[in-house]
């Protein structure tokens, strides 16, 4: 059954001593933990950065093994509404608990999905039930909470993880699965997750399945072209070779089925690789035009019309800067 486990919850840490990283916030964590007292707690940082799970092992530490009959957890982007806070909430959070730790803990997960209704209606559960519990609000934007309830807790924000701390969590799950694995593949996760262990965790995972994790899975789970494909496209732009860069891009939609968004955030992450010796300040006005192609993309217009013109700016500046090659 332990095979069937999605590993990032199967190598979820389950005490604070576990947690990869964020080691400021786990030494404060710690002390409440010692101290078996804590305000109420906001959580705010990217997906995949430790919130829910440092809101787990802390309840794990203040409470023990049997901590689940003292956490009421709740996904607030699926139980938004006011009459959640009303009901459910409120009927755990008016009862004492016995016990070495006085209070108990609401966990509210993706609280910057909840309704104003909702959140003031919160604001005023935590001010009436603040001796027999304390609130855990997890986010991924800070500015969706209202200020009232900010005011009310005590803020942890979560950083995306260092670059070497996310490969040695993977390796160690590639150990103790008995996979191997290409180190190279494990950069490329890491540069396409940016720091979120999550999702580099489920990523490896999928690649697991084609044997060997190696650079070639990892694109192929991503839905991905590869650098060079993707490189040789840019590169017959800037020579100024439009058509021939142009049939390169149709290749890459036909035989990877990218869209446009995917194809201009790869094109955007080469301009920046080290294959290019290009003037700073071409690079200055490609990162620019790039940025207007996704936004236009993002905002519905026409993924082949959007990335052409894309593709003919690199032809023209490239031809300026760089002098025409044949």
């Amino acid at each position: 059954m332990m095979d069937e486990i999605l590993w990032a919850e199967k190598y979820r840490p389950r005490s604070l001593d576990d947690i990869v990283n964020q080691r400021d916030i786990v030494e404060r964590l710690k002390h409440f933990v010692k101290e078996k007292n804590m305000p109420h707690l906001l959580f705010a940082g990217p997906p995949g950065t430790g919130k829910t799970t440092s809101a787990l092992a802390l309840v794990h530490d203040l409470y023990g093994e049997n901590y689940e009959q003292y956490l009421l957890e709740l996904n607030a982007s699926d139980e938004r509404g006011i009459d959640v806070i009303r009901n459910k909430v409120k009927e755990f959070a008016r009862t004492v608990t016995p016990g070495s730790v006085p209070f108990k803990t609401v966990l509210l997960d993706e609280a910057d999905n909840m309704t104003a209704d909702a959140q003031q209606a919160l604001r005023r559960t935590m001010e009436l039930y603040t001796e027999t519990t304390r609130f855990i609000l997890a986010c991924n934007y800070l500015s969706k909470i209202i200020d009232p309830i900010q005011s009310r807790t005590a803020l942890f924000r979560f950083y995306p993880l260092k670059k070497e701390d996310v490969i040695s969590r993977l390796e160690f799950i590639m150990k103790q699965e008995g996979v191997q694995y290409d180190p190279k593949a494990l950069d490329v996760i890491y540069d396409v997750t940016n720091g979120d262990m999550r999702k580099a965790i489920n990523v490896l995972q999928a690649a697991s399945a084609y044997g060997k994790v190696t650079q070639e899975a990892v694109f192929k789970v991503l839905g991905l072209a590869q650098p060079k494909e993707v490189r040789d496209m840019v590169k017959l732009a800037l020579q100024g070779r439009f058509m021939d860069a142009r049939s390169k891009l149709l290749s890459l939609i036909i035989n990877y089925g990218l869209s446009g968004e995917d194809i201009v955030k790869q094109v955007h992450r080469d301009i920046f690789s080290n294959e290019y010796q290009i003037p700073e300040e071409l690079r200055v006005l490609l990162t620019d035009y790039i940025g207007e192609v996704e936004f236009r993309i993002i905002e519905g217009a026409d993924d082949e019309i959007q990335l052409s013109a894309m593709l003919a700016k690199l032809a023209l500046l490239g031809q300026k800067y760089l002098g025409e090659k044949k």
